[in-house]
């Protein structure tokens, strides 16, 4: 096998069949199971979209109901689980908090290895469930506040604020992060997700899984990249100095994220929804410091496209919007698995559906076959 064989990244590999979800072309959509990603954005809860992701097709209200029914059975942390977290590092990154977490919640559930379909799509709500309150509790946990229970009277997003922050805030907050979870939901064959599958592929359990897609998405260039993004914007600082900040990263090739995507070529088609819900949300919040992200986001997203014609990811809109909300940087990632764990574990149970091992070759590059000499004879 010669070098020019190799495929780095994996780039332009087939290597499945998926029904999960799809980045059509023919009109720069992705789409979950056929529908474009945003119309289900304005048009649904994320409840309805994590439905449609585990199920096929969009639920019927009677089938909402009992699912809503079904998740909210599932709400609540046991207090080892608590008792865990409160003894993990306050100076560890939470996604590595959340990945030991996750990990004590699959060994304490006594059906971890059932792989039937029926096991599989039980622990999928059980962490759809879950995983909200181990990212709200640990966030209390690292800031020093006793963390909140779920409550069964709100739906996904709203308890979700619930939990963080002890307060439902306006509509039009819910409703943006709302949006953003429907929006990082699913995104077919990314890295996490197929470092979830080829775990999945070795009949490993589902909570292995996804404990190994956490780590995944921990990384800057792929979940991270939404922390780095705020970290970006402060270090701009003012609309002032947003032009010449961004003219300046290019003229010397700084890393610049929140822009461009290996999928898209012609922009990312989830970035108009997040945005117009950003603005929204920026409006209603009316402070001058809202208004100075959004100007800020504004010019930065204008000359890169002006000068590089790259357009933003949904990383660019969505960093500054979490931050307005009220979450620290390091919990933006941790929010995207309470998203992403729909499409994660869809995907699991596709691949066990009709498993084939993950092994793939390599080019070796090391050196040619040699004998092994005696270390007295070594020099």
């Amino acid at each position: 096998m010669s070098d020019t064989d190799v495929k780095y990244g994996l780039a332009g590999v087939i290597a499945d069949d998926t029904a999960v979800s799809k980045v059509m072309p023919e009109i720069n959509s992705l789409t979950y199971r056929g529908y474009k990603v945003q119309d289900l954005a304005t048009k649904c809860r994320f409840e309805e979209v994590a439905y449609l992701i585990w199920n096929g097709d969009l639920p019927t209200q009677a089938e909402l109901d009992a699912f809503n029914a079904r998740e909210k059975k599932e709400r609540g942390l046991a207090d080892d689980v608590l008792r865990v977290m409160g003894m993990l590092s306050k100076h560890a990154h939470p996604m590595d908090r959340l990945r030991t977490a996750v990990s004590f919640l699959g060994q304490t559930d006594d059906t971890t290895d059932d792989s039937t379909p029926a096991g599989l799509y039980e622990k999928s709500i059980r962490m759809f469930a879950k995983i909200p309150e181990i990212v709200a509790a640990d966030y209390r946990l690292r800031t020093g506040q006793a963390p909140i229970a779920a409550d069964p009277d709100l739906d996904f997003s709203e308890n979700f604020f619930n939990m963080c922050f002890g307060e439902v805030p306006k509509p039009e907050i819910v409703k943006c992060f709302d949006i953003s979870m429907t929006l990082y939901a699913e995104h077919s064959f990314n890295a996490s997700t197929y470092t979830a599958r080829a775990i999945a592929s070795s009949t490993s359990d589902i909570y292995s899984a996804v404990v190994g897609a956490i780590g995944s998405l921990k990384g800057p260039l792929h979940g991270g990249a939404n922390e780095a993004v705020m970290h970006m914007l402060n270090e701009v600082g003012s609309p002032d100095n947003a032009r010449a900040w961004m003219l300046d990263a290019l003229a010397t090739k700084k890393k610049i994220m929140g822009f461009g995507h290996r999928v898209y070529r012609s922009g990312d088609s989830r970035v108009p929804t997040m945005t117009d819900a950003y603005e929204k949300m920026v409006d209603v919040i009316g402070s001058e410091e809202a208004a100075s992200y959004w100007e800020m986001s504004k010019i930065l997203n204008e000359t890169m496209v002006a000068e590089k014609g790259i357009y933003p990811n949904l990383d660019f809109p969505t960093g500054p919007a979490y931050h307005l909300m009220g979450f620290e940087i390091t919990t933006f990632t941790p929010i995207f698995v309470v998203s992403r764990i729909t499409g994660w574990t869809a995907h699991v149970m596709e691949q066990l559906a009709n498993n084939k091992l993950v092994r793939p070759l390599s080019n070796y590059v090391g050196p040619d076959q040699r004998d092994v000499v005696a270390i007295a004879d070594r020099g």
